[in-house]
C-alpha cells in the first residue's frame, strides 16, 4: 500500500497495471478522511493528459520510478467520470459509485467516508488529515449534505482536443544485387592469308634466279597469323543512390463527441403533477 510519505513519489509520475503497460500520469492523490492515509489517485490519460480517472491505491506499490495499481489499463481508462468538489472531495455517491465499478467492497474500514486530495506534500497531508476528518462530518450532520457550500450548481462541459501522434506506417529499404545482362560488341580482327606471288625472269633478275641449283627439289614455308577478340571486365562506379523523405502535409476532419451539462428549473408542483 501507499503511505502519506510516498505522495510526493506518486505525484506526477507515471502510472502502470499489473502487466507493465502504462497508463498515463497521476494528477492528485486522495487521503480517506477517518484513517489519514491514500486511498484514491487520479491519473490522467488520453491526448495531452486531457481524460482523467480514478484509481484505488490501497494496494497499489511503487516500483522503482513508478505506481503500479493491480488493475488493467483497459479497466483504468474506462473508470466512471467523476467530478471533484471544490473543496477536493469525492462525495460518497462518487466513491461507492467507483467502488462498484472496481468491484472494492464498501464499508468496515472507514471507506463509508469521504475522502480529499493531497496537494502534494507529506507535511500538507498530515494537516489536512486532522482538519479533514472532523470537519467533513460536522459538514454532512449539521447542513444536510451540502457541507457548507452556498446553493449554486457547477454546469461543465467537455471540450474536444485534437492533436497529432506520430507512428510508424510501413519500412522501405535499399537492396543491391547483381544481374547478367548480354552484350554485343563487334570488334575489327585481322589474320593472314598466302597469297602466291609469281615474277618473271627478267634482265635485272636473272642473276638472282641463276644463283641457285639448276633442278632440285625444295620447300619453303611461311607462317600465318591471326587475331582473336579477347574479353575482359572492370568494374567501375555509375551512380549513387540513397533514400530520402519527403513530408507532406494534408487536412484531415476529425469527429468525435463531447458532454454538456444542462441545468433545468423542476418545481414541486411539477413533481406534484407527476404522481397524478
Amino acid at each position: 500500500m501507499i503511505t502519506k510519505e510516498q505522495i510526493p513519489e506518486v505525484l506526477d509520475h507515471q502510472v502502470y497495471d499489473a502487466e507493465g503497460k502504462k497508463i498515463g500520469e497521476a494528477g492528485h492523490v486522495f487521503l480517506d478522511d477517518v484513517t489519514g492515509q491514500p486511498e484514491w489517485a487520479s491519473v490522467r490519460t488520453g491526448l495531452f493528459g486531457s481524460h482523467e480517472t480514478f484509481v484505488p491505491i490501497h494496494d497499489a506499490a511503487m516500483v522503482e520510478d513508478h505506481l503500479e495499481v493491480p488493475y488493467s489499463k483497459d479497466q483504468v481508462k474506462g473508470a466512471p467520470h467523476v467530478d471533484v468538489d471544490q473543496g477536493g472531495h469525492l462525495s460518497e455517491q462518487e466513491e461507492r459509485r467507483l467502488y462498484d465499478y472496481y468491484g472494492v467492497a464498501w464499508g468496515g474500514d472507514g471507506r463509508e467516508e469521504t475522502r480529499r486530495t493531497d496537494t502534494g506534500t507529506a507535511g500538507t497531508a498530515g494537516t489536512a488529515a486532522a482538519a479533514g476528518t472532523a470537519g467533513t462530518a460536522g459538514d454532512r450532520t449539521g447542513a444536510g449534505g451540502t457541507r457548507g457550500r452556498d446553493d449554486a450548481m457547477t454546469r461543465s462541459e467537455e471540450e474536444m482536443r485534437v492533436g497529432v501522434e506520430r507512428q510508424e506506417t510501413g519500412r522501405a529499404r535499399l537492396r543491391k544485387y547483381v544481374v547478367t545482362e548480354d552484350v554485343q560488341k563487334t570488334v575489327p580482327v585481322r589474320r593472314e592469308e598466302v597469297r602466291v606471288e609469281r615474277e618473271p625472269i627478267t634482265a635485272e633478275n636473272r642473276d638472282e634466279a641463276l644463283s641457285g641449283p639448276e633442278i632440285t627439289e625444295a620447300e619453303h614455308e611461311v607462317t600465318l597469323h591471326e587475331e582473336r577478340p579477347v574479353v575482359e571486365t572492370e568494374v567501375h562506379p555509375v551512380e549513387r543512390v540513397r533514400l530520402t523523405t519527403d513530408e507532406r502535409t494534408e487536412e484531415e476532419t476529425v469527429e468525435g463527441q463531447v458532454r454538456k451539462e444542462r441545468i433545468e428549473e423542476e418545481t414541486a408542483d411539477d413533481k406534484r403533477r407527476r404522481r397524478r
